[in-house]
């Protein structure tokens, strides 16, 4: 619930409905990784029909917050980036929540918080698990 509401804070404070704005975070997310994502990927983590994540990129697109490039190493993948501008109102969004998540997690030692990082590593793969289950 509170990572959904922060998504609609994100989205309304960048003039986007919360569906755009949790694409471009997913978008950066995979970016930030090395491995930018596709429209199929895309399509896969926010839930939506590939016609839907087909318009939605559009928008996405044409307000100049993603671009889609041939993949170097296949040119068949068309793979999405957010652009500069995106990536710097996520960090000004975002950077005020990890200093306080960083204060916050000063009052932990370094042994409690690699058990609090495998019990949150093991839960999402279980819920992962439990969401691709047919």
């Amino acid at each position: 619930m509170a990572f959904a509401e922060l998504g609609r804070h994100f989205g309304d404070r960048m003039g986007l409905h919360t569906t755009d704005a949790n694409a471009l975070v997913e978008i950066l997310s995979a970016q930030d990784t090395g491995h930018p994502l596709t429209q199929a990927g895309l399509s896969q983590r926010i839930g939506l029909t590939p016609g839907a994540t087909s318009s939605l990129l559009n928008r996405l697109e044409e307000a100049g917050h993603v671009t889609r490039a041939r993949d170097s190493a296949d040119r068949r993948v068309v793979t999405l980036r957010a652009t500069d501008h995106v990536e710097g109102m996520l960090d000004r969004f975002f950077d005020p929540l990890v200093d306080r998540a960083t204060t916050m997690m000063s009052d932990y030692s370094p042994q409690t918080l690699a058990e609090i990082e495998r019990f949150l590593t093991g839960f999402v793969a279980m819920m992962d698990a439990y969401r691709t289950e047919g």
